[in-house]
C-alpha cells in the first residue's frame, strides 16, 4: 500500500518534528515545562489581540471572524514573519516552527471537537422532512460539480500520468465538490438567518450534500486502494477496508445509538443529564481517532460518531451547552490561526502545470455548483434573489475545507505550493459570500404583504386572529386574562395561535397546552386555539414567530414584557434581556400589529362572579390617546374589547394646550378625529379630554387616574415628538414601550393595572 493511501487512514501528525521530539530537543532540566507554559500563554495572548483587532475592522465590511483569524495566522506565520518573531523573556522565539507544537496539538484537538459537536447538532430528520426541492438541489449540487470536475481532470491529465497522481486528483476533486454542513451552518448563524425560510432550505440542502460527500469520499478512497496496482493484495485490501467501514457504521447505529437513547430514558423529565453520561460520551469521542485507525477510516470522519447522539434536549443540548463555548471561543480560533501559520504564500508557483490544472478544475466545479444551485430553484417558483443567495451560500468555503487541506499537507498528500493556492481559494470563498448574501437577501422582505394585517382593518363582526407568545409559566395567566377581557362571542370570534418559544421540558409544554385548551372550552364556539411549539436560539426566535404570523394571517401578536415584578410588587423578580431583544426584533419585522403586555406591579384577580349588589363585576379598560397610527390602533382594539357589558371603557384624550392644537392640524389629526367620533357621544364610553403643556404635566395627570383601571391600552408612538411628551424622552428607559408606555411601566407608577402597548403594522404594503 503506497504512502498516499496510508496517510488517509491514520491520524496525521500536527507538525514536524513531533511534540515529543520538540520536548527532547529543547529540554533544559526542569525548565521545559516553564518554557512550554510561558510560550503557550504568550502565543494565545498575541493571537487573541491580533484577531480581535482585525475583526474590529473586517466586521465593518461584513466579513466573518474566520477571516480575522486567518489574517492573524498569515502575519504570524511563514509568509510575513517567517516564524522568527522574538517575544518573551531571554529572547525566546514565540512563533518558530519548534515552539508552536503545543499550540498545534491543542488546536487540532479543538478542530476534532468542533466536528463532533457539529455532528451532535445535526438533525438527520431534516433529510426525511426535506421536500423534493431540497433533495434535488442537495444531490445535484454535489454530483453535477463532481462529474464536471472528473471530466475536466481527465481532459487535462497528460498521457502516462501515474496512478497515484490520478488517485490524488480524484480525491481532491471530491473535496472541491463537497457541500459542508458545518460551514453552511456557521454562515447562517453569522448572518442571523438560520431560522429563515432560506436558512432552513440551505440547512436541508447542505445536510443532504454533506452526507452524500462523505459517502463519495469513502468510495473514492476505497477505489484508489483497489486500483493502485494490478496486484490482488491491494484489491483484497480495498474489500477489507470497505468491510471495516461498514462495521464501524453498524456499530454506530446499533451500539452507540441505542446506548445514547438509553441514557435519555434514564434521565428524569426536566432533570439535567447525569455527569457520568457526559463523561462516558467524551471518553468515546477521545478514543474515536483510534477507533478510526482500527476501522481504516479517514480521521476527519471519526467525529461523526456524534450523529449517534440524539439532537436537542436532554442529551444533545447538554453537550453543546457544556462544551460549545470553550471549543468555539478558544480551540477553534487557535486551529484556524495555526492552519494559516503553516501557509507560505511565497512558495506559490503559477508556472507549475499541476497547480494550473487544479486551479482550472476548482474553477469549473465552483461555476457548475453555482449554476446548478442558481438554476434549480427557478423550477420551484423560488424568488430570483433568494435563488442567488442560496447559490452563494452553497459555494461558500470555511473551516472544514481549511482543516482538510491542512491535514493533507501535513501528510505530504499535497505540496506546499498547492496548499498555498487552495488556501487562497478557501479564503476568497469564505470572505465574499457573506457580504453578497447580506446584500442580496433581506429576511424581513417576505413579511411585506399585499394586505394590511392590523386591527383597524378587521370588522367588529369578523374573526380576530391573535398570536400569543409564552416565555415562562406566569405568562399564561396574563395572556389568558387579556384574552378574557376581549369577551369573545360567536358573533365576534377570536382565533388564538399560541407559540411557546422557550420550551425545555415536555411537562411545561403540556401544561401550557392544557391551559389554552381549557380557555377554548370556557369560550366554546367563540374561541379557536391552535398551539405551536418551537425551540430556537434566542437571537433567531423572531423568525419563527413572524413566519407563523405570516402563515396564519394574524392581525395581532401579543408579547410578554421582559421585566417581571415579585408578587407583592416590591422588587424586580426577573429582567430577561434576551426576551427584550426578541421583542424588539419582532416589532421591527412583524407582518402585522404587535402588542407588549406588561403585568401589574400588584396582582389582582379578576372575578366573573356576582358581587354583593347582584350585578356582574366590571373590568375597567382605559385608553391613553395622543394621536397617531399606533394610538388609533390601540383605540380600535379597546373598542372591540368593550362590546361586552362586563367591560367599561374610558378614553383619555390628551391634547396640546393653547394654540398648539391648531398648529399641529394635519391629515393625521383628521384621522384621529374620525376614530374618536363614535367615542365622544357614546353613553357607554367615558370620554375625558385634557389639555396639557408638556411631559411632566402629562405624568401628573396620569398618576391620578391609572389606578382606577385594570388594563391600560396605548399606542407605542416611538420617536414621535409632541408637546404632550416633551421632556419625557430623556428619562425613557425602554424604547419598545414608547415614552408614555415607559412612564406607566416605571417604578414611579405602582399599581395593579396591566399595560398593553400597541404598535400598528410597520411593514410597507406592496
Amino acid at each position: 500500500m503506497v504512502e498516499q493511501s496510508i496517510c488517509l487512514k491514520f491520524p496525521p501528525k500536527i507538525n514536524s518534528p513531533g511534540l515529543l521530539e520538540f520536548m527532547v530537543n529543547n529540554a533544559r532540566n526542569d525548565q521545559i515545562l516553564d518554557y512550554i507554559g510561558t510560550t503557550f500563554h504568550l502565543q494565545m495572548t498575541v493571537i487573541f489581540a491580533l484577531t480581535q483587532s482585525f475583526h474590529f475592522i473586517f466586521r465593518l465590511l461584513g466579513m466573518p471572524i474566520l477571516i480575522s483569524q486567518i489574517a492573524t495566522g498569515i502575519i504570524l506565520g511563514q509568509t510575513i514573519l517567517g516564524n522568527e518573531m522574538l517575544l518573551g523573556d531571554h529572547g525566546k522565539i514565540a512563533f518558530s516552527k519548534d515552539s508552536i507544537q503545543v499550540l498545534g496539538t491543542i488546536s487540532a484537538f479543538g478542530y476534532m471537537f468542533f466536528l463532533f459537536l457539529t455532528a451532535v447538532k445535526m438533525d438527520l430528520n431534516l433529510i426525511k422532512k426535506a421536500g423534493k426541492k431540497a433533495l434535488c438541489i442537495g444531490l445535484l449540487c454535489v454530483l453535477a460539480p463532481l462529474l464536471s470536475g472528473i471530466l475536466t481532470s481527465i481532459t487535462l491529465s497528460p498521457k502516462g500520468e501515474s496512478l497515484n497522481v490520478k488517485n490524488k486528483n480524484m480525491f481532491l476533486t471530491i473535496l472541491y465538490s463537497i457541500s459542508s454542513f458545518p460551514v453552511v451552518h456557521c454562515l447562517l448563524v453569522d448572518l442571523k438567518i438560520l431560522n429563515s425560510e432560506l436558512g432552513r432550505l440551505s440547512l436541508s440542502v447542505a445536510l443532504i450534500g454533506d452526507n452524500l460527500s462523505v459517502i463519495l469520499m469513502n468510495i473514492g478512497y476505497l477505489i484508489s486502494i483497489s486500483f493502485e496496482s494490478s496486484a490482488g493484495n491491494n484489491k483484497m485490501a480495498g474489500l477489507i477496508d470497505f468491510g471495516l467501514i461498514m462495521c464501524f457504521v453498524l456499530i454506530v447505529l446499533f451500539v452507540f445509538r441505542p446506548a445514547m437513547q438509553w441514557m435519555v430514558r434514564q434521565t428524569p423529565e426536566g432533570a439535567p443529564v447525569r455527569s457520568i453520561f457526559l463523561y462516558a460520551i467524551i471518553v468515546v469521542f477521545l478514543l474515536s481517532p483510534k477507533l478510526g485507525s482500527w476501522f481504516h477510516l479517514f480521521i476527519l470522519f471519526t467525529p461523526l460518531i456524534g450523529l449517534a447522539i440524539p439532537d436537542g434536549p436532554p442529551l444533545g443540548s447538554a453537550l453543546v451547552e457544556k462544551f460549545e463555548f470553550v471549543v468555539n471561543g478558544l480551540f477553534l480560533p487557535l486551529f484556524v490561526t495555526t492552519c494559516a501559520m503553516r501557509v507560505d504564500l511565497t512558495k506559490l508557483n503559477f508556472s507549475n502545470p499541476s497547480l494550473k490544472n487544479q486551479a482550472l478544475i476548482n474553477i469549473v466545479i465552483t461555476m457548475v455548483k453555482f449554476g446548478v444551485t442558481l438554476g434549480l430553484p427557478f423550477f420551484c417558483d423560488m424568488p430570483e434573489r433568494d435563488s442567488l443567495a442560496l447559490a452563494f451560500i452553497m459555494t461558500t468555503k470555511g473551516i472544514l475545507e481549511l482543516g482538510a487541506l491542512s491535514f493533507l499537507n501535513d501528510n505530504q498528500f499535497i505540496s506546499d505550493d498547492l496548499f498555498a493556492f487552495l488556501f487562497l481559494i478557501v479564503v476568497v470563498m469564505a470572505a465574499i459570500p457573506p457580504i453578497l448574501v447580506k446584500f442580496i437577501y433581506d429576511p424581513s422582505r417576505k413579511y411585506v404583504g399585499y394586505q394590511e394585517r392590523n386591527i383597524m382593518r378587521c370588522k367588529f363582526n369578523e374573526e380576530l386572529r391573535l398570536l400569543a407568545c409564552i416565555h415562562i409559566p406566569s405568562n399564561v395567566t396574563n395572556i389568558i386574562n387579556l384574552l378574557n377581557s376581549s369577551c369573545p362571542t360567536s358573533d365576534s370570534p377570536l382565533t388564538v395561535d399560541h407559540r411557546n418559544t422557550t420550551i425545555f421540558s415536555k411537562s411545561y409544554s403540556e401544561n401550557v397546552v392544557l391551559a389554552f385548551t381549557q380557555f377554548e372550552r370556557d369560550n366554546w364556539e367563540a374561541v379557536e386555539v391552535n398551539v405551536f411549539t418551537a425551540i430556537s436560539p434566542p437571537t433567531l426566535m423572531h423568525e419563527d414567530i413572524c413566519d407563523l404570523a405570516m402563515d396564519k394571517r394574524t392581525s395581532f401578536i401579543v408579547l410578554p414584557f421582559h421585566r417581571r415584578w415579585s408578587i407583592d410588587g416590591s422588587r424586580i423578580e426577573s429582567d430577561d434581556q434576551a426576551l427584550r431583544s426578541l421583542n424588539c426584533n419582532i416589532m421591527k419585522t412583524a407582518p402585522c400589529s404587535v402588542g407588549i403586555l406588561v403585568e401589574g406591579r400588584r396582582h389582582l384577580r379578576r372575578s366573573n362572579s356576582k358581587d354583593s349588589a347582584g350585578s356582574l363585576s366590571v373590568y375597567s379598560i382605559a385608553v391613553v390617546f395622543l394621536g397617531g397610527k399606533d394610538d388609533r390602533e390601540a383605540l380600535t382594539l379597546a373598542k372591540r374589547f368593550s362590546q361586552d357589558a362586563r367591560v367599561s371603557l374610558t378614553v383619555i384624550h390628551l391634547k396640546a394646550q393653547g394654540n398648539l392644537a391648531s398648529v399641529l392640524a394635519s391629515v393625521d389629526t383628521m384621522l384621529n378625529e374620525a376614530v374618536l367620533e363614535d367615542v365622544k357621544d357614546n353613553e357607554y364610553v367615558s370620554y375625558i379630554e385634557k389639555e396639557v403643556r408638556d411631559g411632566p404635566e402629562t405624568s401628573l395627570f396620569l398618576r391620578s387616574m391609572v389606578n382606577e383601571h385594570h388594563l391600560i391600552i396605548l399606542g407605542r408612538q416611538c420617536d414621535v415628538e409632541n408637546p404632550q411628551t416633551e421632556g419625557l424622552k430623556e428619562w425613557s428607559e425602554f424604547q419598545e414601550l414608547g415614552m408614555i408606555g415607559d412612564l406607566l411601566a416605571s417604578t414611579d407608577f405602582t399599581g395593579a393595572y396591566s399595560l398593553l402597548v400597541v404598535q400598528q403594522q410597520q411593514q410597507k404594503i406592496r
